[in-house]
């Protein structure tokens, strides 16, 4: 953990992470460092650190109530929408996305993770040599299937989203 404080540490005196991305990316460590089992192995570094993250995509049955909940309960602004998802900020860099879905059952979308440096093909490479799917050629993000199924999002920590 000291290691990861000190690439912190090293990028917020380098300007590639802001005092507010270094603090949630503190927290954040301290906690999960609480919760992690001791006896985890660390796996292989492939060069990539994730620094933030960047938001998380829900599927609900009705957007415009799901919308307005996080808007009244959480002070959440309406940053983007489309008929059928809105962008809700989360702070200053992260925000909180919802999808209409037409199955009843809210879940998961996808969530993002702000790389420091981020390099879309020399994630894509890693992704490949690990045979993993990736959905587009984007510079900018992009999402991939991880080994457990899930749908991650990858770009840079100021990414601000784009609804459709």
């Amino acid at each position: 953990m000291i290691e990861t404080i000190e690439r912190m540490l090293s990028d917020l005196e380098r300007g590639r992470l802001s005092r507010r991305q270094f603090a949630v990316s503190l927290a954040k460590l301290a906690a999960s460092a609480s919760l992690a089992p001791v006896a985890l192995a660390t796996p292989a570094p492939t060069g990539f650190r994730a620094v933030s993250i960047n938001h998380v995509t829900v599927r609900v049955p009705d957007l415009h109530r799901t919308s307005q909940f996080y808007q009244d309960f959480f002070g959440m602004p309406l940053k983007q929408q489309s008929p059928t998802i809105h962008i809700l900020g989360v702070g200053e860099s992260s925000f909180f996305g919802i999808e209409q879905d037409k199955s009843k059952t809210a879940a998961l979308s996808h969530y993002d993770f702000g790389m420091a440096d981020f390099n879309a093909d020399e994630v894509r490479a890693k992704l490949t040599e690990r045979g993993l799917k990736f959905d587009s050629n984007s510079k900018e993000s992009f999402k991939f299937f991880d080994p457990d199924g899930f749908h991650v999002q990858v770009n840079a920590p100021d990414y601000v989203g784009h609804v459709s």
